[in-house]
């Protein structure tokens, strides 16, 4: 055991953290803090790297253990630039080096005994050094930058210049190199791009020490951890496995327990009953084992109604009216802010019912492209058209219409005046919005509330073409699952800007993946685009294949995207040709086999076998329908195969 929390409490007020909370994590293992938004889980965070005080309890790290935290948020002083800053992570040996260089130039002018002291702890210095990888710290800090997207032309950018999302990578990289025996990570995901989540979970794999982390991304922590930990209403359960093993154990057993619940109840209900219906009677035998009855009910433990769950919400949306077939068409589309050309000659159409997710690294232009489509920029070359009855729903981070002054129960309710009082609030909670919450004014929301809220009136709109942009920022898991069931249900069509892989997962049937300034077009969810990206890439990119990076290098001329989907279209006719010949096959040996088999029947017959002439008619249709019979068999054999 590294580390351990034993009976901790912690309350602000009446609203409990956590009370009489105990876990422990293993060396070398990687688990979880898991719970819904607000359920205390960056509050246990901040007690453990003492940022808190504890109410009660402890938290213990093993002697001579180091502890490293990735706050969500990063406050840096610092105003050197970003490879400066993760450099500060390696000064014990830049200390050491420099320590070293300093000694090779004193002996110089050494000798004798003076020589051979300092050469011992040249020596004692050389072989800590190696023995702590010093020579290759300078192409660690390299890879570890590069592996959270950072370009070799970042790397003299000031950190002072920077975003909050960057600082927070650069936060991470630091402590990745500072490789604390156990890492408590906040969120670390969030900043991310795909190929650097990739990237992370490796890292993480591979990483010597533990880890405890703090995430709502599914697909990394059914990669990274094998230990979930959950805060929930105060209490903290541990769960062994990722986190789809958690999923479904959290499941079975919150139905065992309800089955234990209404089990209960019913008895209750049934040895009311029976009670009521002895003290009835009025007699003295039948009041006395009322009263023996009464006491045994008193004697029952109740058990706990496990908590209403989220999921139980359900979100319908619906468009207001069906579009045509064609929904959007793109053709040669061109869009650079210069000297950055982010997309050249993009060109692909969307159909209706279709569930299309754009991903790719950061900066590549997908949050443009959406912008475009939905006229907030100008492109710099082509067009896209709409289809009929399009109806367009948008949901941009940055473009939230909203006013300020209202409720959020009002901005709601003001909008869609048909709907209940419980109808909204069932809506709101979906968004993470309970109780009195709905009663906060927009105007004193953070930005990933009023994103919420957004998302919130877009679901209700009634479009029948949601264009949505990072539409999973600020949900939690179980907001994510309610979305997810709504998006699958929807009818409409769904173009969407993404990094959460699960998410993609679950609602894409196709995916755009930007790279090298066009696009790739894969006709599947998440799983297949990993294991078909490396195959259409080959197909469609003129570099080597060891010069290539983790996604398709696209060459920026090259229409990508018509062919893979061309190519991929094709292939699907030729399936459904070859399922039509089959079946066609089947039958013209089913209907030749019976009219062999009525030939046979007819040779029995007096009529037939007397006449010799009908009889060589009949010898010569069966020896045609067996050659014939022959082909069909080797033709059915080569289409089945």
């Amino acid at each position: 055991m590294i580390f351990a929390c034993h009976g901790i409490c912690k309350a602000f007020g009446e609203e409990i953290i956590v009370k009489n909370g105990s876990f422990h994590i293993e060396e070398h293992e990687k688990a979880t803090l898991t719970g819904i938004n607000g359920a205390g889980k960056t509050t246990i965070f901040r007690m453990i790297a003492g940022e808190l005080p504890l109410d009660a309890g402890t938290v213990v790290l093993t002697k001579g253990k180091t502890l490293g935290y990735l706050a969500q948020h990063q406050d840096m002083v610092s105003r050197g630039t970003i490879y400066d800053e993760v450099k500060t992570a390696k000064q014990e040996l830049i200390d050491m080096e420099r320590q070293i260089r300093a000694i090779e130039l004193e002996m110089k002018h050494l000798n004798g005994e003076a020589l051979n002291k300092r050469m011992e702890v040249y020596h004692r210095l050389t072989t800590a050094f190696e023995n702590a990888d010093g020579y290759a710290y300078e192409s660690e800090i390299t890879g570890v930058l590069k592996g959270l997207g950072f370009m070799e032309a970042d790397f003299s950018k000031h950190t002072d210049t920077l975003s909050g999302g960057q600082k927070t990578r650069v936060a991470l990289g630091k402590l990745l190199l500072a490789k604390p025996d156990i890492l408590l990570l906040d969120e670390p995901t969030n900043h991310l791009d795909l190929n650097s989540v990739s990237w992370l979970e490796t890292y993480l794999l591979n990483y010597s020490g533990a880890v405890l982390i703090v995430s709502h991304d599914r697909y990394f922590l059914n990669r990274v951890v094998t230990k979930i930990i959950e805060i929930e209403n105060g209490k903290l359960t541990t769960y062994m496995g990722n986190y789809h093993a958690y999923a479904e154990k959290k499941k079975q057993l919150r139905d065992a327990k309800l089955k234990e619940y209404l089990n209960q109840q019913r008895e209750i209900r049934h040895q009311e009953a029976v009670i009521e219906k002895l003290r009835s009677f009025n007699r003295e035998k039948s009041i006395k084992r009322a009263e023996s009855r009464v006491k045994m009910l008193d004697k029952i433990k109740p058990v706990e109604k496990p908590a209403e769950l989220h999921t139980e919400i359900h979100l319908k949306l619906e468009p207001s009216k069906v579009s045509g077939n064609d929904v959007l068409s793109v053709e040669h589309l061109s869009k650079s802010f210069p000297p950055q050309t982010l997309f050249t000659d993009v060109s692909f159409e969307i159909k209706r019912g279709e569930h299309v997710a754009v991903i790719g690294d950061n900066g590549t232009g997908k949050t443009t492209l959406l912008k475009i489509l939905n006229q907030v920029l100008p492109a710099d070359a082509g067009l896209f058209r709409l289809g009929t009855n399009v109806q367009i729903g948008y949901y941009d981070q940055e473009h939230h219409v909203l006013h300020m002054d209202k409720t959020i129960f009002d901005e709601i309710s003001d909008d869609y005046p048909s709907l209940t009082g419980t109808e909204i609030r069932n809506m709101l909670a979906a968004f993470l919005f309970t109780g009195d919450d709905v009663f906060k004014l927009i105007g004193d929301l953070s930005g990933g509330e009023r994103g919420r809220v957004s998302l919130a009136k877009l679901m209700l709109s009634e479009a029948n073409f949601l264009i949505l942009d990072e539409p999973t920022n600020h949900l939690d898991i179980t907001s994510k699952e309610i979305l997810e069931k709504a998006l699958n249900d929807y009818s409409g069509t769904v173009l969407y800007v993404s990094h959460d892989r699960y998410f993609i997962n679950q609602t894409a049937s196709r995916i755009l993946d930007l790279v090298g300034q066009s696009f790739v077009n894969y006709i599947g969810n998440y799983d297949y685009y990993l294991e078909k990206r490396d195959e259409l890439t080959a197909a469609y990119t003129n570099s080597p294949a060891e010069n290539r990076s983790t996604d398709a290098d696209v060459s920026s001329g090259n229409p990508s995207s018509r062919l893979s989907w061309q190519e991929q279209k094709e292939a699907q006719a030729r399936e459904r040709k070859r399922q039509n010949d089959l079946k066609k096959t089947e039958e013209q040996i089913a209907s030749l086999e019976n009219r062999s088999a009525e030939i046979d029947e007819w040779m029995t017959r007096e009529e037939i076998y007397t006449n010799s002439i009908k009889c060589q008619e009949l010898s010569k249709e069966k020896a045609a329908i067996e050659d014939e019979l022959e082909s069909l068999y080797e033709a059915w054999e080569a289409l089945a195969e």
